[in-house]
C-alpha cells in the first residue's frame, strides 16, 4: 500500500513540476508583452484593448496553475513561529493537517463552483464585452476550475505525506 501511495504522490509531484515549468515559460510571455504595451503607450499613444486583456488573461492562468506549484516546493506563505524548528516528519503532519482541513475544502468548493461558471462561459461563448477585446474569455474561465483541481490534488499529496509515508518519504524531493 505504501508503494501505492508513493507512487500516486510522486505522480502529482511530476505533473505539478511540469506544469509549473510550462508556466514559467508564461512568465517570460508576460513580460514582453508588458514590454510591448509599455512601449507603444508611450511612444505611440497606443494601446490595444486586446493587449491589456492579454496580459491579465495570462497573469489569471500565472496565478492559477502556480499555486500548486508554490506548494509542492514549499514556497508558499506562512506564518512561521515554530514551523522552521520542527523536525521534517512534524512538518508533514503541519502541512497534511492545514492541507486536510483547509486546502482540500477550499479548493473543492472552488472547482465545484468554478466548473459552473466555466461552464456556462463555454456555452454562450462568453467574450470581452470592450470593443477590440478577446473573443475568448471562457478559456480563462476554466482555467478556474482546473487550477482548482490541481491545488487540490497537491494538497492530496501533501495529507499522503503527512499521514502515510514514513519521514524520509514525507520530504518534498525537488
Amino acid at each position: 500500500m505504501q508503494q501505492l501511495l508513493t507512487a500516486f504522490v510522486r505522480t502529482i509531484d511530476r505533473l505539478t513540476d511540469r506544469i509549473g515549468r510550462f508556466l514559467s515559460w508564461i512568465t517570460v510571455l508576460l513580460v514582453v508583452l508588458v514590454t510591448v504595451d509599455v512601449l507603444l503607450r508611450y511612444a505611440f499613444a497606443a494601446s490595444p484593448v486586446w493587449l491589456r486583456e492579454l496580459q491579465w488573461q495570462l497573469f489569471a492562468l500565472l496565478f492559477l496553475g502556480a499555486g500548486a506549484y508554490t506548494l509542492r516546493h514549499d514556497k508558499h506563505v506562512r506564518v512561521d513561529l515554530f514551523y522552521g524548528r520542527f523536525a521534517p516528519a512534524d512538518r508533514a503532519r503541519v502541512n497534511g493537517w492545514g492541507s486536510l482541513l483547509f486546502l482540500l475544502p477550499w479548493t473543492a468548493v472552488l472547482v465545484w463552483y468554478g466548473y459552473d461558471a466555466a461552464l456556462s462561459a463555454w456555452r454562450v461563448g462568453e467574450g470581452s464585452p470592450n470593443p477590440g477585446g478577446l473573443p475568448a474569455w471562457y478559456v480563462v474561465k476554466s482555467a478556474v476550475p482546473l487550477g482548482m483541481l490541481l491545488l487540490f490534488l497537491q494538497g492530496l499529496a501533501e495529507v499522503i505525506r503527512g499521514f502515510f509515508l514514513p519521514p524520509a518519504a514525507a520530504e518534498h524531493q525537488t
